[in-house]
């Protein structure tokens, strides 16, 4: 995930998905992931203390973006190349990503969790080719794994 100024996914020259400032969410289920998790990640993600207060310290979530109650938007994105194992060559193998079916089922869970717990959200479309553009603020990246 990255923490954005702003962020928005097109298809084709369409935006499909837009938010102001939050979290970009790239989202990539692997072999043996399931709901449980996916939702254990998505608690972690709205709590995770990633936003600047008044000091300039992270101690701020996406669910208080600004300390007076302001949100900030999710925009989340399937990306399998996630699951990419390179240390055997120079083509990246992804056998460790869920099978095509698997890994929409838990996309579509995910960003159901996520639209009952928070707003705003947006989304991508799975398995569709998108292009990203974020603005990056800090910047802060991290990886979550369950």
């Amino acid at each position: 995930m990255q923490r954005v100024s702003s962020a928005q996914v097109l298809i084709e020259g369409k935006v499909v998905g837009r938010i102001g400032a939050g979290l970009l969410v790239l989202v990539c289920a692997l072999q043996g992931d399931t709901p449980v998790l996916a939702e254990k990640l998505l608690a972690k993600l709205l709590k995770l203390r990633i936003f600047s207060d008044e000091a300039g310290k992270m101690n701020r979530s996406v669910q208080d973006l600004d300390g007076r109650g302001l949100r900030g938007g999710l925009l989340i994105v399937s990306q399998f190349t996630l699951a990419a194992d390179t240390s055997g060559g120079n083509r990246p193998s992804f056998t460790q990503a869920a099978a095509a079916d698997e890994g929409r089922r838990l996309y579509d869970h995910f960003v159901a969790q996520a639209r009952a717990s928070h707003s705003p959200v947006q989304t991508g479309v799975f398995g569709a080719d998108m292009q990203v553009h974020l603005i990056n603020d800090g910047p802060v990246t991290l990886m979550l794994q369950t």
